[in-house]
């Protein structure tokens, strides 16, 4: 009972934190390490998240269909190519290469070495300031219809530094946004339709290692979190979508910050295990 207790806890930190330009899996590596749980794994980590995907599948499903209709349609009609929409998804599948391929190809550092509660603080620390910079100097002009290849790439690559657990995956590809002059909103939608193919493989990449111990939990308390993370993340998003349209992310910055430095404190006092 115990088990399902702290999978429902951490499944509502999931959802809370996976799009707020925070980091959840700064988030679950820091607070069950406070409440003395230990480290939940890299593969509950990974397959929980996919509870918030879902929510965003939900959230965003009339524009993930006509995203992906129209791509599908362009891959067979030439004419169709040009279309907002077919550009869309390819935007999305080239700006998602470099989280998989560097996933794939770092799978063992990120889950043993990246996981590292200096590192996590660290990084809090340095994307918030970098979250603050760009949302001083970005213009907050543009349109996601102003998406260009370029701009799609430089996208995908800052959502690959998310690998690093603490730089969070909506903070990283939302500063690039900001940094190309995108507006808020518009930066933060994009962030959300980017995560999609990326976050949902790296779950089902994971989700064979939950039985395998890989995981403090097991399958029936992973699935709880996962659901729980799912119902929580769906609201989170409705909330955060109205927030970025009239105020800005230096609450987020500041609580950052924080959040690396009292890590940083308890580390340095003995009471964090690295």
């Amino acid at each position: 009972m115990l088990d399902f207790l702290k999978a429902i806890a951490l499944g509502v930190l999931q959802g809370l934190t996976e799009f707020l330009p925070i980091s959840s899996s700064a988030h679950l590596r820091i607070f069950p390490e406070l409440l003395g749980w230990g480290d939940p794994g890299a593969a509950f980590t990974a397959v929980i998240q996919i509870g918030t995907e879902v929510a965003v599948l939900i959230y965003f499903r009339r524009d993930i269909w006509r995203i992906g209709s129209a791509w599908v349609q362009s891959l067979f009609k030439p004419e169709l190519r040009g279309t907002l929409d077919a550009r869309m998804g390819w935007f999305i599948v080239i700006g998602s290469l470099p989280i998989v391929i560097l996933g794939v190809l770092l799978k063992d550092i990120i889950e043993r070495d990246f996981r590292n509660l200096w590192i996590i603080a660290t990084t809090l620390i340095v994307l918030g300031l970098v979250l603050g910079l760009a949302e001083r100097v970005g213009r907050h002009i543009k349109q996601i219809e102003g998406l260009t290849l370029r701009d799609a790439v430089l996208f995908g690559l800052a959502q690959a530094a998310a690998l690093v657990p603490g730089v969070s995956r909506s903070g990283a590809t939302i500063s690039m946004g900001l940094f190309l002059g995108y507006e808020r909103a518009a930066a933060t939608r994009y962030a959300f339709l980017l995560a999609i193919p990326a976050v949902v493989g790296a779950g089902l990449f994971e989700l064979p290692e939950i039985p395998n111990g890989d995981n403090a939990y097991g399958p029936w308390p992973t699935l709880v979190a996962t659901l729980v993370s799912f119902a929580v993340g769906y609201a989170a998003i409705a909330w955060l979508l109205r927030y970025v349209s009239t105020k800005s992310y230096a609450p987020f910055v500041v609580y950052r910050i924080g959040l690396g430095l009292f890590t940083m404190a308890m580390l340095g006092l003995g009471v964090f295990a690295a």
